[in-house]
């Protein structure tokens, strides 16, 4: 497929703004531009600190999922994750409410201004709404290697402990750190994957157990099932992720796990996916079409198409939408570089 030029994705273009239910990653109202493409919607929404080169990928992304779509389901259903912000511990079993079912849990840690204490009340608080849930818990790199091996010992047992450090090699002495303690928390990748030349270096250097995976910032679909196919050979565990999309980037993720390779375990019987980070749809007060309901902790992997008159509703402004078109600009002489 040839690459669209930047007109013909501007003339197809609709830029939105969503009201959040509570402040994520220090969002209160996420902006996406959505791509009404020959094969479907595609959406670029990268973070707005990122510049033109990392955003690139995003745009290639939504390019994907616009001009040549998704490729054959092979699931259609998926187990996701609930998501609890770094809200306060009072307010942690009403979040939790609105992610029905769902038996794993990913609680964000290590936010600016908050401390440790703040994270174990949060932790402890799930465990008590939902008993029995699995545990994960986000730092989005917050902590130093001391920090977070700290942070182990108090919040464990954990599924995993996600993006604890900045770096590769902190995340590989985090990891080795806590298996010297018998510590039964395991150490997942996020940025070093999602924002590095190199998304292997991790498992060269066996710095973490799990690879969380993200499809806008990877570049789409086909380039996730690339890295999942190298990371897996390399005894990496695999978790899909979304960047707080809306429900057209959530497709897009529904897709990757929906499209993951089948493994079987020794008695031959195929193991469903970990349970996908994809259902943050559930941290909007509005979106541009209802989204992917959660039923008993899964989600169905159909397309949801936007609804038009969400799409005038939810509109951003002119300057907004401006603002946009000319990141699109920007972004897109870097496509030939991913």
């Amino acid at each position: 497929m040839s690459t669209p030029t930047v007109d013909e994705i501007l003339e197809r273009a609709h830029v939105v703004s969503l009201p959040m239910r509570v402040k994520f990653r220090g969002v209160t109202t996420r902006e996406a531009l959505l791509i009404e493409g020959p094969a479907g919607w595609g959406e670029f929404a990268p973070f707005l600190e990122y510049d033109p080169q990392e955003s690139a990928s995003w745009l290639k992304s939504g390019i994907e999922a616009a001009w040549e779509g998704f490729p054959a389901p092979l699931r259609d259903r998926v187990e996701v994750n609930a998501t609890i912000p770094a809200v306060p511990a009072d307010q942690v079993a009403e979040v939790l409410d609105r992610f029905p079912g769902c038996r794993t849990i990913k609680v964000k840690v290590a936010e600016p201004g908050q401390t440790l204490a703040d994270d174990i009340a949060r932790v402890a608080a799930a465990r008590e709404a939902r008993p029995g849930a699995i545990i994960r818990v986000d730092a989005n790199c917050g902590w130093s290697v001391e920090q977070a091996v700290e942070a182990a010992q108090a919040l464990a047992p954990l599924d995993y402990l996600e993006q604890p450090c900045a770096t590769v090699e902190e995340l590989a002495e985090v990891r080795m750190t806590v298996q010297r303690r018998g510590l039964f928390v395991r150490v997942a990748a996020d940025e070093s994957i999602r924002k590095s030349d190199d998304p292997y270096r991790v498992a060269d250097l066996r710095a973490a157990d799990v690879a969380v995976v993200k499809v806008a910032p990877l570049g789409g679909v086909k380039r996730v099932l690339e890295v999942v196919q190298h990371l897996r050979a390399r005894t990496m565990d695999i978790t899909v992720a979304s960047a707080l999309d809306t429900v057209v980037g959530m497709n897009a993720g529904l897709a990757a796990v929906a499209a993951l390779p089948k493994l079987d375990d020794d008695d031959l019987i195929d193991v469903p996916p970990a349970a996908a980070g994809l259902a943050t749809s559930q941290l909007f007060l509005e979106d541009v079409a209802t989204p992917h309901a959660i039923t008993d902790g899964f989600m169905e992997t159909r397309v949801i198409a936007p609804e038009m008159d969400r799409l005038e509703t939810l509109a951003a402004s002119k300057d907004r939408r401006d603002w946009w078109f000319e990141r699109v600009r920007e972004s897109y002489p870097y496509l030939e570089t991913i």
